[in-house]
């Protein structure tokens, strides 16, 4: 009996273990066929995405390969060298402080001198089969051999046919067995921010090393020089790039890698190909650039400045002198004019005139729109040859009285070199005053007030009294060679 009751228990225990496991696999086939309609559109819709992913942007190559095999034979590698020579016996600090050179020289004679050789490295580019290559001016200034490694690693000795420091490019030449290949020069004015851009170049030794990224700015002035109008990329330029090219995605060359930010990532600036093109005439046949020449010194207009001269909108170079018997002179333009157009060309500030006027060919006619008064006037200028003049643009002073003025003797004008003694000289400017907030200082002569000439301190007085009512005042005023436009606020 109790036998048949353990067997009927095993047997129910077993039947339900059956049926529960029977349930579970039957509902895991129900879910999985449930699911089945839905599982391929899912997996549908993650290759969609996946694709979407890695879907290039618009406009953007696939790859760069094919255009850096085309391009590299045409960038050159350029090492220079430079013989430094120093005294071989290094006199001890605090000893010279004491005895000086001639004590040394005196007791110990012509100490024996030492030679090293100073070696540096760039990039370049070919831009005739004939061996003509551009490259920057800091890269094979000063320096008693150069050597431009091809491609194909010959190596040739190269010559320096021409330069220009202001604008830092050099033009080089190597005379090459055969023809070279070379690089197409493009168009820079055509260049738009956001553009890819591509660079070659020779970074730490490390030859045609290829970096890609993007037009980030152009007109960029970084104070390199007075034409300063860099093209702004993020293409990875580094020590040894200065040089080379910067290609647009046709393989066109639109900017010489120049210069870098030490302390930043992803900052490079290149010279814009349109200014080393215009200049590659002069470079070849004079071996120097031929700028053109106005004969004004310029300024840029500020909301003061704008105000007293009744000038609407903030835009143009405002003259703030002219140079005596210079086209500028001679055709009429005057101190307070200001310049708004060149040949149909918008002015935007005196950076812009200088450049402008610097490409100008020499003894061409030029059309000069100007406001004077409030009312446009157009005037025919024959450009003239810039010499070695002080610079036209100038930085604008800050304008926000406490000043001290003096008649111009004899001996303060021979003094400061002045031809004239027009004017008053400022003798004192007081701390914290609205004449120190203009920026004028000691030894400024003040030549206009208001746009009216004074000869004195009386005369002076006179005219700043007439502006009493005013609350600020214009003068014109002269530092060294430079005239430039202050306003005092009371």
């Amino acid at each position: 009996m109790k036998n048949n009751n353990t067997n009927k228990k095993t047997f129910l225990m077993f039947l339900l273990a059956f049926l529960v496991a029977f349930f579970i696999i039957s509902g895991i086939e129900a879910i999985r066929s449930n699911l089945a309609p839905i599982v391929p559109e899912v997996q549908s819709i993650s290759a969609v995405s996946a694709q979407e992913q890695i879907r290039p942007i618009p406009g953007a190559p696939a790859s760069f390969a094919d255009l850096v095999d085309r391009l590299k034979p045409a960038v050159v590698n350029i090492s220079t060298t430079r013989v430094v020579r120093q005294g071989g016996l290094q006199r001890p600090p605090l000893d010279r402080f004491f005895f000086g050179d001639e004590f040394f020289e005196r007791f110990f004679g012509d100490m024996p001198r030492r030679e090293y050789r100073q070696r540096s490295l760039g990039s370049g580019f070919i831009i005739s089969s004939d061996g003509y290559i551009l490259t920057n001016y800091h890269v094979v200034e000063k320096v008693d051999k150069v050597v431009v490694k091809l491609s194909d690693s010959k190596e040739y000795e190269a010559t320096l046919v021409g330069h220009d420091a202001k604008t830092d490019i050099a033009l080089i030449k190597i005379k090459p067995k055969g023809q070279l290949p070379l690089v197409e020069l493009g168009d820079s004015d055509a260049v738009r921010v956001g553009e890819w851009a591509l660079a070659i170049g020779n970074p730490f030794g490390l030859e045609h090393t290829v970096t890609a990224g993007i037009v980030s700015a152009k007109g960029r002035v970084i104070g390199a020089g007075p034409y300063d109008n860099f093209i702004q990329t993020d293409a990875s330029i580094n020590p040894g790039n200065s040089g080379g090219p910067l290609f647009n995605m046709e393989g066109k060359v639109i900017g010489i890698n120049t210069a870098i930010v030490a302390q930043g990532q992803g900052i490079g600036f290149a010279i814009p190909v349109k200014m080393a093109k215009d200049m590659l005439p002069d470079l070849r046949t004079k071996g120097k650039v031929t700028r053109g020449w106005l004969g004004v010194s310029v300024q840029d207009l500020t909301e003061d400045l704008a105000k007293n001269l009744n000038i609407k909108e903030l835009r143009g170079a405002l003259v703030a002198d002219v140079v005596k018997g210079d086209p500028a002179e001679v055709a009429g333009i005057v101190a307070g004019d200001l310049i708004v157009e060149i040949n149909g060309q918008k002015i935007k500030d005196s950076h812009d005139l200088l450049v402008t006027v610097a490409a100008l060919k020499v003894g061409a006619k030029v059309e000069l729109r100007v406001l004077r008064d409030g009312k446009e006037r157009v005037f025919t200028l024959t450009v003239a040859e810039r010499k070695d003049r002080p610079e036209m643009a100038m930085d604008t002073l800050h304008e926000e009285y406490g000043l001290a003025v003096s008649d111009i003797t004899p001996e303060i004008a021979q003094q400061l070199g002045l031809a004239s003694r027009s004017g008053v000289v400022i003798v004192q400017v007081a701390d914290g005053s609205p004449a120190e907030a203009a920026g004028l200082r000691p030894k400024d002569v003040i030549v206009q007030v208001d746009k009216t000439r004074i000869n004195n301190e009386k005369e002076f007085a006179l005219e700043m009294k007439k502006q009493a009512d005013k609350k600020s005042v214009m003068l014109s005023v002269r530092r060294g060679k430079v005239s430039f436009f202050v306003v005092l606020r009371r």
